[in-house]
């Protein structure tokens, strides 16, 4: 199987993964990014605005729901291709927990350093009203990011040792 290919798969499954522990949050009232958000960051910086003072407050873009959910599965499908530039195809034939771990540690700085202060939320969410319990959910996502990105690399290794 392609390893282009595995990348992508893994990459899905690892932000299914974030998705699944998203839903999970919300069964307790714990909020997380709605990705209509990400989607008006998206579609207006296709109008030149980078920056906003709150997002919340900006004009909705036309289908800026499905904007932000396929750019939530790019972001993911993305960093997968990251770890495979960092540990090599290696690691996709066979998956380690501490690389996946430390891509999903470290793809936090997106959202602290590019995301959050494009949003109007400040550097790691430093505008927020409760900056440090957002923070902690940001770490916690991310860590289970990495954590799906394991998991899906095993389980996608070992339908891949099934069907052969």
């Amino acid at each position: 199987m392609n390893t282009i290919f595995k990348i992508i798969v893994i990459g899905i499954g690892a932000t299914l993964t974030m998705d699944a522990w998203s839903y999970i949050m919300k069964l307790f009232n714990i909020k997380s990014l709605d990705y209509k958000f990400v989607g008006r960051w998206i579609g207006n910086l296709t109008k030149g605005k980078f920056t906003h003072n709150k997002i919340f407050d900006t004009v909705p873009f036309p289908n800026e729901l499905l904007i932000g959910w396929i750019t939530h599965y790019l972001i993911g499908i993305t960093f997968v291709f990251l770890l495979a530039g960092v540990y090599g195809k290696e690691w996709i034939m066979n998956p380690t927990l501490k690389p996946a771990i430390i891509i999903g540690l470290v793809t936090i700085v997106a959202p602290f350093f590019l995301m959050q202060p494009s949003f109007g939320f400040g550097i790691a969410g430093s505008k927020l009203p409760d900056p440090n319990t957002a923070r902690f959910k940001s770490l916690i996502i991310h860590f289970v990011y990495g954590l799906g990105i394991y998991l899906s690399a095993m389980c996608l290794n070992k339908i891949i040792e099934l069907i052969k």
